[in-house]
């Protein structure tokens, strides 16, 4: 069987999984020798569509792999073999197969295009003359009679390409891990589609974004907390001070709090060092408070420092939030606070004057045991992106940034409500590994 590369033609047979399954299989003489029970499909790159290789067929009490190069007739009413004689050892699935009724038929997939899941009721094959493929699924649910689903009889309408399957076989990880399109995902979208998933969902979900360290940091700071804290949970502790060591440092001391206490002095003793300081700094005050909101990395510079000086310590501060970098904090010879700069200031000043001539001299500052209400008003009250947070000396302990305080106030059932649906369009391929197709359209 050659492979078919191509997306299938208009007018070309199509077969429904529905009306597949349980179909007689024939031998070539006419003799019904079996029924259908599954459809295998492989796995390909995530730009063509899975190949069908064979079929799984239940004769005499046994399940029996039957490959597509022994079939002579693949049709709705039957399934005709190209020989009288079966080879009867039991089916083992292989790397990469997908078992269209165990993995697919009932199951979630991602819908890349508006990132959410969705779950499969049906399965379109296609003959390209080449071989069957895999190219449609239906997502609308089937209507039911007297409380049973009944078949909708074929009536797939979203491309295959459109998706990202969630099959659940182990071996096969490494074969869905590698399409990348899970990676191009933000990583509060990923956030949302692991509170959504079960418990199978979510390890898959997790296998993904375990290849880029820095996404699945990323993807942590941005899940709930009871939801993070339950998958903490199951991860070994050098795999979760790994994980805290690359998070934001106030995240990873709310994360080390939801804890179980006996648990907490391991993974700081795994976590690296500079880390490990921040986030026992952040532990030690209210969470409802500036000192538990701040951020610890920001950017400071001299009263002598140059415009010029001040942007290029910004380009340089790569680790640090973006939402820490919209002011530079001018310190005097004592470290104290003496002013703090935007940089629309900076970048609107001759490159060789000096922030001293710049800077606001007695930028709005909070102590560390400000509630949050106090920081929210003044944010509001003076239109304010960041506020410093100082001791009793005027030094510097972090930045609260507007992020922080709209997460901490924002009701938990408003931030997760469904979202308005986004309009979908085709993006080239130009625009990167989310070139998921419109759905029911043409793959790209």
């Amino acid at each position: 069987m050659s492979t078919p590369d191509k997306a299938p033609r208009a007018g070309l047979p199509v077969i429904h999984l529905s009306q597949l399954l349980r179909a007689p299989v024939l031998a070539r003489s006419g003799e019904n020798v079996g029924r259908v029970e599954d459809v295998i499909v492989r796995l390909r790159r995530a730009d063509e569509y899975p190949l069908v290789t064979g079929i799984v067929a239940e004769m005499g009490g046994r399940r029996v792999f039957v490959g597509s190069n022994t079939i002579d007739e693949f049709t709705p009413e039957r399934i005709i073999l190209a020989k009288n004689k079966v080879d009867l050892r039991g089916f083992e699935r292989r790397d990469g197969e997908v078992l269209l009724r165990a993995d697919v038929l009932g199951h979630r997939l991602i819908d890349v295009a508006a990132v959410e899941l969705i779950r499969a009721y049906d399965v379109e094959l296609e003959d390209t003359g080449a071989g069957w493929v895999l190219t449609r699924l239906d997502t609308r649910r089937p209507p039911r009679l007297f409380g049973l689903i009944k078949s909708s009889g074929g009536h797939a309408a979203r491309d295959w390409k459109a998706f990202e399957p969630l099959i659940g076989h182990a071996r096969s990880h490494a074969l869905r891990r590698g399409s990348g399109r899970v990676g191009g995902f933000k990583p509060a979208e990923i956030a949302d589609l692991l509170e959504e998933a079960d418990k199978g969902e979510v390890g898959e979900i997790l296998d993904r974004v375990h290849s880029d360290p820095e996404l699945e940091a990323d993807v942590f700071e941005e899940l709930d907390p009871e939801k993070a804290s339950r998958l903490l949970d199951g991860m070994p502790d050098n795999e979760v001070a790994a994980l805290l060591g690359r998070m934001r440092a106030d995240d990873a001391a709310d994360a080390i709090t939801d804890l179980r206490q006996s648990r907490r002095r391991r993974v700081l003793d795994l976590m690296p060092a500079p880390q490990r300081t921040k986030v026992i700094t952040l532990m030690g005050f209210n969470p409802e408070s500036a000192g538990g909101l701040m951020n610890v990395d920001f950017v400071s510079c001299a009263t002598t420092t140059t415009a010029a000086g001040a942007l290029a310590l910004i380009a340089a501060a790569r680790t640090i939030q973006p939402e820490a970098l919209i002011k530079v904090h001018v310190l005097d010879e004592d470290k104290r606070l003496a002013g703090a700069v935007s940089v629309i200031s900076l970048l609107h000043s001759e490159p060789r004057e000096s922030v001293a001539e710049i800077m606001d001299s007695d930028p709005v500052r909070v102590s560390p045991d400000t509630d949050l209400t106090d920081v929210a008003l003044l944010m509001a009250d003076f239109n304010l992106y960041s506020i410093p947070v100082v001791d009793e000396h005027d030094r510097i302990l972090g930045v609260v940034t507007v992020d922080d305080v709209l997460e901490a106030t924002i009701p938990e059932d408003w931030r997760r409500r469904e979202p308005a649906p986004r309009p979908l369009r085709e993006i080239t391929p130009a625009e990167g590994d989310r070139n998921a197709p419109v759905p029911g359209g043409e793959a790209p």
